[in-house]
């Protein structure tokens, strides 16, 4: 039989088997793998050769790659005439602080009756431990049914996503040839705000910087010197006002060069969401929408590159008053960048920017905070469309090609390394509180998840 003629044998065998599959999840989520701390180093390779075992268990031929920092989770299946498909995950997890605003040790993972539904809850449960695990249940319930594991498939299990991944560039590097595959896999998103299932198909860039301007050499009297000598914070604020214009637009040259319009394609998506920028922002206390005029909202945070002033410091900002010219003012500043902007240039427009501005007797000096490109899928890639059915299918309606207005490294990272697109498709919704107290998954994104795994591996089979 074809993988189509016996998709729903695996997926009555996932649901089936779902209490069991729990009962795994539960086991991962009480390893207390922090990536960050130090004190944890143990936990997080005892949750690698946790994933390493099951995946052997499995059929797969596991092993451990260690790395300067966290080890690598790699794995294959038997080699076929399969196009070959890299699945991307993560295995630690956020630390817990502040403990004592859990309801339940972050630890001690137990499945809870909501009014939204079965949720499970401990650290890890949608970040990424949940998802990376409906992966392996899809294969699993696979193996079950079929005999065998699909051909063709490489795992990536990272331990070193919550604390910046700072092997992993390194690591896909140096073991291209074993890594590169048709397409990326990464369960590491969510479901779309309404819960539809969705394909995230392009990341914003992003580029950082600091500003440090200084003046006199010391705090000044305004009484004596105000109005007479450079203040540093009035000098930074002029030069950071005039990145922008009334229209929200960035004034840099060459600032838009790279950036792209949406596809007919997308448009119709995102207009199919139904996105209300307004409703959007009433949930943090806000309700008029400001940007660049001209745009819908969904463009804005998703299609449109930024400025934004992040922080800005200077002068007396304690208890009461103090008139003072101060001798430095800092600011922090980013650029969110889309389609081919040029991160490299952006900073050099940047820079060049605010030099122009500061006064012959005043130093500026910068500390750069990363640059990073956007990212954008091919969706002509029959592959998209195959996925974006089998989703479909499982949700009982229609799923969507979505952005982000954050970056997703990873993504990058394999297309410039690897040279491959990336299919972003997690199930984690808006409320699961990752990395904060209480993070949850529904039990429902769990098991449905599983079952998308399972019908994509068999479109694309």
């Amino acid at each position: 039989m074809t993988d189509h003629s016996r998709i729903g044998e695996v997926l009555s065998t996932l649901d089936e088997e779902l209490p069991r599959a729990l009962d795994r999840l539960v086991e991962f989520l009480r390893i207390p793998s922090i990536s960050t701390d130090p004190a944890y180093k143990g936990e997080v390779r005892r949750a690698a050769e946790w994933l390493c075992a099951e995946l052997t268990s499995l059929g797969f031929e596991a092993g451990l790659r260690d790395t300067p920092g966290h080890p690598m989770v790699v794995a294959h299946s038997p080699k076929g005439t399969r196009r070959p498909l890299l699945f991307y995950g993560h295995y630690d997890v956020q630390p817990v602080d502040p403990l004592d605003l859990w309801e339940r040790p972050p630890f001690e993972p137990q499945i809870e009756d909501t009014p939204q539904g079965k949720v499970i809850r401990g650290r890890g449960a949608s970040d990424d431990k949940g998802q990376l695990m409906t992966f392996v249940e899809a294969f699993r319930a696979w193996k079950a049914v079929h005999g065998s594991l699909p051909s063709d498939l490489v795992l990536l299990f990272e331990g070193e996503e919550e604390s910046g991944s700072p092997s992993l560039r390194p690591f896909l590097r140096e073991n291209a040839e074993e890594l590169r595959a048709g397409v990326a896999m990464i369960c590491d998103t969510g479901l779309y705000a309404d819960g539809r299932p969705a394909i995230t198909t392009q990341l914003r860039g992003l580029y950082g910087d600091e500003i440090v301007l200084r003046a006199a050499d010391r705090d000044l009297h305004s009484g004596s010197f105000g109005g007479l000598a450079a203040n540093p914070i009035q000098v930074l604020v002029d030069a950071l006002s005039t990145i922008k214009d009334a229209t929200g637009r960035v004034t840099l040259p060459g600032f838009y060069d790279g950036v792209e319009e949406l596809s007919g394609e997308l448009r119709a998506d995102w207009d199919a969401l139904g996105f209300d920028p307004g409703e959007f922002l009433s949930r943090v206390g806000l309700k008029h929408p400001i940007g660049e005029q001209g745009r819908t909202g969904l463009e804005m945070v998703w299609n449109r590159p930024t400025f934004e002033i992040n922080g800005i410091t200077g002068g007396y900002t304690g208890d009461g008053f103090k008139t003072v010219l101060p001798a430095e003012a800092r600011a922090k500043v980013s650029f969110r960048l889309t389609g081919a902007q040029d991160p490299e240039r952006i900073r050099e427009a940047f820079r060049a920017h605010i030099r122009a501005h500061v006064p012959a007797d005043c130093t500026v000096e910068f500390h750069g905070h990363g640059a990073s490109p956007a990212s954008r899928m091919d969706i002509s890639d029959p592959a998209f469309t195959a996925a974006k059915a089998a989703l479909s299918q499982e949700w009982g309606r229609e799923a969507a090609y979505i952005g982000a207005g954050g970056s997703i490294p990873i993504a990058g990272d394999f297309k410039e390394i690897l040279g491959m697109d990336s299919m972003l498709i997690g199930f984690a919704r808006d409320d699961d509180r990752i990395h904060s107290p209480n993070e949850k998954y529904d039990l429902d994104s769990f098991a449905k998840g599983a079952r998308s795994w399972a019908r994509i591996l068999a479109a694309l089979g």
